[in-house]
Order: structure tokens, then sequence, then C-alpha cells
């Protein structure tokens, strides 16, 4: 790595590109060391406008312009006073002199400058070219001398005269205490203002002008924002594309150096005796640089290194090819994996990292370093706030891990949506460590139900089945066609989420298809074959759709869950590889839709005679009655099913008819509409007594009555309407019209029981 920091260094050195200078940078007074404008983070904080005035030269008492600052510890570096060349109320005192208060008589010429606003404070503006960017730039537009008052540590130097030494904010209250002495200051006031703080130590960044190396970026960032204008890198997000070609469209100079005791030094020695600025090599040793400077100096001249380091994002923006063996392009290791084709990272360092290594990736090997540029977003705490020491809200990983699994960890922040932050919260990590169990429990079952390993005839009519085939998919019975049609669109579907890089999709679609279909409604379905006495011919389907489904399923889940997923892989009989170097599952596999369509009127069905069964409250392991209406066609495949159907609703299957018109008793039952022609009637007396049912409900229907005419009592009541809170009266209202529904629902159904009790007798 240090030698390709150094290689780099020089070779941009060599180009032109590397210089030193003394520019205005964003300086840490605590670290006593330049940051990255990348590094400083502003923040709206409250702080104070004070309002000072400074005398015109030669005037009278009355001559004299107020100018509101909210750092008035920088007039001591006050190279001119601007106005708006507009603004009538200053122009007679444009070419004149202002005198800097406190600095016994030191005379400033007064300019104007469209850039001044005049509807800020006094519309008056003190140059301070030593101590703000954009004073700074007008400086040097109009060729006005730059005064620093401050040292390195944020201490006021000796231009600052009697406050000499003290620090910038102490310096503050001590000149307004003096200019109010003095009959100098107006006022002060409130007033929010923006306050650069760096990202390292917190504190308020001092604006410097520094002798300090830059890299001149324009010609990088254009060959970077062409990359990506011409389709050779894709960054995903794409709304960050915008992003990343705002930032490098408008880029600026990167200060390079840093005055800290950690990093890679700089390759540059100085001539003793000679102006730093004017006098320096350029080389890749010490011996190179003594080298270069005798042949330019003498043999008896003395070098010394430069004391500053590089900023740690310089090494890192070398990283993709660095790594790699460069600058030894003949490198095994570069010529095998360089380029790359996606880099993964956070999107809060799209400038900082992944710009910088594609700008010196091209510029050092002629190619972008990686295709696909991939984003995730920050995880947060629940409430969606940085996680921070000072809030408390920090998750431990390893402490997470303990907890719910490094699964369900992984799965968790896999979810996430690409450049979205992710609240991190118990309740997904709960979910997600309930999901694994359930994957596991799953594995399990599977396990269970297989034949003995000994069992080879099994074993073979389970080898049989050869589910990239229609044909075999078309032999299958109705539940193994539908959940084998289902895996097939699943695995296209994640296939083209994974190659699209929709990470949390795939998540999220193997999740509901492992959950909902095959835990929920397969494996349940399959108990109707495994736990028949037929044997091996009846149970080989189910075991062989079992294995075939699950199997696909760990695949899928691999790259969220990779421990739970290859220790099940490996449980599975026949595993001669890892799961992690199995191959992905075929694509373009055939499925059946009508199949599909007709399990789903099939789980309508079920899902209205369960419904109904919790409605009267009937018992869980009792088995009912059931009359299934329905034409010909679908009477023809859901029969075939019936031994699913009675096992999936808790049907008794001796008293399971199918039919094409209602039964006799269909006004003593229960009518369910599954879906268009398709119906069941539930006999009643089969799922309750019907005459504790009456009386449960009247007496239940008694009380509800009782609570609606209490809540409606409070809304008929003018003292509730005028005194209580908005949010109160609504809520009350919501609550009395759901009585209002429940008491009709029960009414109706009072009214069918007791209906019933008539016909019986």
């Amino acid at each position: 790595m240090s030698r390709a920091v150094i290689e780099a260094f020089v070779s941009l050195h060599e180009k032109g590109l590397i210089y030193q200078g003394s520019y205005m940078v964003n300086w840490s007074p605590s670290l006593q060391t330049a940051v990255s404008d990348l590094e400083v983070e502003y923040s709206e904080e409250p702080g104070t406008l004070y309002y000072v005035k400074y005398r015109v030269a030669g005037g009278s008492k009355s001559d004299f312009l107020t100018i509101a600052t909210t750092r008035p510890e920088t007039l001591f570096g006050d190279t001119a006073i601007a106005v708006h060349p507009q603004d009538d109320r200053y122009s007679k005192y444009i070419g004149r002199q202002a005198i800097v208060p406190m600095t016994f008589g030191r005379h400033i010429p007064i300019i104007s400058d469209k850039y001044v606003d005049k509807d800020f404070g006094t519309g008056v503006l003190k140059v301070s070219p030593g101590h703000d960017h954009n004073d700074y730039l007008l400086a040097r537009k109009l060729g006005l001398p730059i005064l620093n008052v401050m040292n390195k540590d944020g201490t006021l130097n000796e231009v600052a005269g009697l406050y000499c030494g003290l620090d910038r904010f102490e310096a503050r209250k001590k000149l307004w205490s003096d200019l109010e002495e003095t009959g100098l200051a107006v006022k002060k006031e409130p007033h929010t203002s923006r306050v650069p703080r760096s990202q390292r130590g917190g504190e308020v960044i001092e604006p410097l002008v520094s002798r300090q190396w830059f890299v001149s970026m324009e010609p990088l960032a254009e060959k970077a924002l062409h990359a990506v204008e011409k389709g050779e890198l894709k960054i995903i997000p794409e709304r960050f594309e915008k992003i990343y070609n705002h930032w490098l469209s408008n880029i600026k100079d990167w200060c390079i150096s840093r005055q800290l005791w950690w990093g890679h030094r700089i390759p540059v020695w100085y001539i003793e005796g000679k102006d730093c600025e004017e006098e320096y090599v350029v080389a890749k040793t010490a011996e190179e640089a003594l080298a270069k400077a005798q042949q330019k100096y003498g043999k008896n001249v003395e070098i010394y290194q430069d004391p500053d380091v590089l900023d740690t994002w310089f090494s890192s923006a070398l990283w993709p090819f660095s790594t790699l063996g460069w600058p030894d392009v003949s490198a095994e290791d570069f010529k095998q994996f360089y380029p790359t084709t996606l880099l993964e990272t956070g999107h809060d360092i799209l400038f900082f990292w992944v710009a910088r290594m594609v700008m010196m990736g091209i510029e050092f090997t002629g190619t972008v370093p990686f295709s696909y540029v991939y984003l995730h977003g920050l995880i947060r705490d629940s409430q969606g706030r940085k996680m921070s020491k000072t809030l408390g809200n920090v998750v431990d990983p390893i402490d997470t891990i303990k907890e719910f699994g490094t699964d369900a960890l992984r799965f968790t922040l896999a979810l996430g949506t690409a450049g979205q932050d992710l609240n991190l919260s118990t309740e997904r990590l709960t979910s997600n460590k309930a999901f694994t169990n359930k994957l596991w429990n799953a594995g399990k079952f599977v396990l269970q139900n297989l034949p003995s390993k000994d069992d080879t005839s099994a074993w073979e009519s389970i080898a049989d089945y050869k589910f990239d085939q229609a044909e075999t998919l078309g032999q299958l019975p109705l539940p193994e066609t539908w959940v084998v049609s289902k895996l097939h669109m699943l695995i296209d579907t994640v296939t083209t989420s994974y190659d699209r890089f929709f990470f949390g999709d795939v998540g999220r679609e193997t999740y509901d298809f492992f959950w909902s279909d095959f835990a929920d409604w397969y494996i349940e379905a399959s108990k109707a074959r495994l736990y028949k006495v037929e044997g091996h011919s009846v149970a080989s389907v189910a075991q062989a759709v079992l294995l075939y489904v699950f199997e696909n399923i760990l695949k899928m889940l691999h790259p969220f869950m990779p421990f739970v997923t290859e220790a099940l892989w490996q449980a599975l009989p026949g595993r001669n590889e890892a799961l992690i170097v199995s191959s992905w599952p075929q694509t373009s596999l055939p499925r059946d839709a009508i199949s599909i369509k007709k399990f789903e009127n099939l789980q309508s069905l079920t899902r209205a005679i369960r419904n109904a069964r919790a409605e009267y409250s009937v018992e869980p392991a009792k088995r009912i009655s059931a009359s299934i209406v329905a034409s010909t066609e679908v009477i023809h495949y859901i029969s075939r099913e019936k031994d699913v159907l009675a096992l999936l609703s808790r049907l008794d299957l001796q008293n399971l008819y199918f039919t094409g018109s209602p039964p006799g008793d269909a006004n003593q039952s229960v009518h369910l509409v599954a879906g268009e022609g398709l119906e069941a009637y539930l006999p009643l007396a089969d799922m309750v007594d019907i005459s504790d049912e009456v009386q449960r409900l009247s007496k239940r229907l008694s009380k509800m009555q009782t609570e609606y005419d209490g809540l409606v009592a409070r809304l008929r009541s003018p003292n509730f309407l005028e005194k209580a809170p908005e949010k109160i009266v609504h809520e009350v209202r919501e609550k009395a019209a759901e009585a209002e529904e429940k008491i009709t629902l029960t009414r109706n159904r009072l009214d069918f029981l007791k209906s019933t009790v008539l016909v019986a007798d």
C-alpha cells in the first residue's frame, strides 16, 4: 500500500495535478490539522448577531457604518468594508476609508460589490478574507490583502493586539465588552447560524488560510463523469447518479495534506535554508530525493522530509488496485481481479470514497475499478435516530447475535431497500428469529418424513420425479403441482431481482413463499399423504416434492442466512458438496397456471370453513360435517383432494359430501360462498349446541347494547362535545360506530340461530 501511495503522489505531481499553496482550508484547532470539505458537517444552531460601529475616517461623529456579524473577533483581520453599489444608504461612503474598531486607528477601504446582500443585517459587509470562505474568494477577485488573526490552536495572534493569546470564544466576549465601553457596540440579538463542525471531534471548524498540498480535481472528475454518462459505471439506486454528477460537476480542489502523527508521509523533501514553497523535491525514497537535491544544489545540500501526512481518503482511493499489486500491473491478482464487478458500500461515503476510487482508478489504470456501485442505507435505531453513545442507542452486533442469531440479524439488515436507511428494532429481529426457527423446524419435518437411507426402492421412487419436465408436473396431484409451479415462478422472480440488485425484494419474496405457501399450506397438505397407511406409492410424491422445494428454498435464502441454510443442506441426504458452491436453481422451468387457480379455490374454501369455525367457536379438535356445492368441473378436482380438504379444514371425512345443489338441511346450515360457483354448507348442529349458543349470544348482545348506549349518551351530551378534545370525541364516535356494527352482526346471528331452532322443532 505504501508503495502504491508514493507512486500515485509522484505520478500526479509529475502531471501537474498535485501542487502546494496557501489557500483557505477547514482548520480543526483541537486536532491542529486541515480537514476535508466532506468532513465538515453544518448544523443550524442558536447564536448571536453583533452590531458594531465602524467610523468613517475624516468624517464627523455621525459618519459611521454599522456592521452585523456573528464573529466579531475576526474584525482584526478585516481588509475592507463592502456595500452594494445600488444601496443609496451608503453610496456617499464608497471610495473612502473606515477605521477598524479596537485596532488603534487601522484604516481599510470602503468598496462596492454586487456580492453584498442589502437585506442581511445592515447591508454592510466586513471583509475578513483570512477567516471566511466567501470573503476569501471576494478578496482574491478584488486583489485585497489577506490577514490571519488566528493561531493553529484557535487563539488570537499578534495581529489582534491586546487580545493576542486569548481563545477565539473568550476573545469574542472580551471584545464585545470593550466595544460596549467605547460606545462602538450598537446592539446584539439572537440569531440562528449555520455552524461548521468537525465530523471527527465535533468542534467548530475555523476557516483559515494555510499552506497545504492539493490535488487539482477538475481533470480527474471529468473522466469520472464520462464513465457514468457512457454507462461504464452504474450507481444503484439510480437517483444517486444525479448526486454523484452534481458533486463532480462542482468539485473543488482536494486538500490532501494533514498535520497528524499517523498516516502515509508526504514524499516531499525541502532544502535546508530555502523557501519551502519554492524549493523542494518529490521522490519515491529519501535516497532518490537526496540524489535529486544534490544534482540541483550541490553535494553539500541538506534536506528534510515534509512532516505532514496524506489524507486517509487518498490512500483509500487507491484501494481497488493497490490491494491487487499495483503499481506492478503484471501481478497475477491485478490481472485476474481488476477491474471487478460490484462495489457495495454505504451511501454516506459516495463522495469520500466511491467517487475518488473511480477517479483514481481511471487515472492510473485507464479503467473504472468496478461496473456497479450498490449503495445500502445506514442502520439507525428503532426511532430513526443515528446511533451515538450520547443518546445511548448504540446496538452492539455481538450482543444482538447472542440474543437473536447471526442469520436473523443478517436477514433483517438485508431486507432494507437500496439507498434507504433502516430502522433496526427488536420487533424486526424477533420476527426474523422466528423465521429462522420456522425454517429449522420445516427442515426437521422434511428430514423426519424422508425414507431411511437403507430404503433403496423409496429413494429410487423419489429420484424418478423430474420436476424440470412439464410431463412430470402434469402428472402430479393438485397440491404438488401448485407448490412446484409456485416455486418455479419464484425462482424466475428471485433470479431477476438478484440480477437487478433488488436484494430486499429477494428476501421478502422468498420469505412470503416459504412461510405462506410452503410452511402454512403445502407442509400441512402433505400430511394427508405422509400419514396414510397405503405405503410408499402415496407418500413418495409428497416426499419428493418436500425435498425438491425445500432444497431450492435453501439455495435462494443462502446469501441471506448462510449458517442455518448450510446446516440444513448438509443434513439432507446425498449432499456431496457444500451449499455455498452448489449450482443456482435453473430458471424458466415448467409451471401450470390452471392448477394454481384450482388450488387457490381449494384455499378459499378452506379459509371460509376455518373462519366459520372460529366465528362459532368450534373446538379445534372437533371434526364437522360439510356439503360442498359446485359445478361438475370444480367438484371433480376438489373431491379428488378431499383428504387434504378434510385435514386442513378439520372436516369429518365420512360426512363430507360433494354435490351440484344445496343439501336438504341448507336452512339449518351455515352457508359459505368461497368463490364464484363454489359454496359450502356446514350443519349448525354439528358445530355448536344451538340452545347454549343462543343463551350466550343473548347475554353478549345485552352487554354490547349497554356499552353502545353509554357511548351514544356521551355523544348526545352538549357538555362533552364542547369540553372534550376533538381527538377524544372522534375516538368515541369511532367506538360507537364499531359497537353498532358488532351489535348488528350479533343480532343477525342470533336471529339465524333462533330460526334454526324453530325449523328443528
